[in-house]
């Protein structure tokens, strides 16, 4: 049975766990989901991506509408549940927890852990991370010495 370690920013949406369950046909799949609680958001970058994107209301709640830790850990935990759950609907084994703000290191370590085949990461496009090669997607695979596979959630677009 083929381990993934799946990397989300926020609950998956179904075109996203459709695209998760074609990548391998009918095999069944073990799926570690890992939730980073954004604890540390960078104001800036995060204006800049919604700009980016013509999201001038985004732009405007990343300047106006700060989240405290307690905030966050509770986002990413719900993103988790929805996503375990939309995993396990589609007839996957899923499972997984919520990370630090810096997921890098607890993707490693779940690497190594499930000796995984492959990782997927869904986010949002960045498109300062994404110009830069900072993403999440990048680093890890200069990091990891398996498969990274990254798309943008609700699309079918490699990154």
């Amino acid at each position: 049975m083929p381990t993934i370690i799946l990397l989300t920013e926020e609950a998956l949406r179904p075109s996203d766990v459709t695209n998760i369950r074609t990548l391998h046909g009918d095999d069944q799949l073990d799926v570690t989901v890992l939730v980073p609680a954004d604890t540390e958001q960078n104001v800036i970058t995060e204006i800049i991506n919604h700009l980016s994107l013509f999201e001038l209301k985004e732009a405007w709640d990343a300047i106006t509408e700060r989240e405290d830790d307690d905030e966050a850990r509770q986002e990413a935990s719900e993103a988790l549940e929805q996503t375990v759950a939309a995993l396990e609907a589609a007839g996957l084994k899923a499972g997984g927890s919520v990370v630090d703000d810096d997921p890098l290191p607890a993707l490693t370590q779940a690497v190594t852990n499930a000796d995984a085949d492959e990782v997927i990461i869904v986010t949002r496009p960045h498109a300062v991370e994404d110009t830069f090669h900072a993403d999440w997607a990048s680093r890890a695979r200069e990091r990891l010495g398996v498969p990274v596979l990254h798309f943008y959630t609700g699309t079918n677009f490699l990154g």
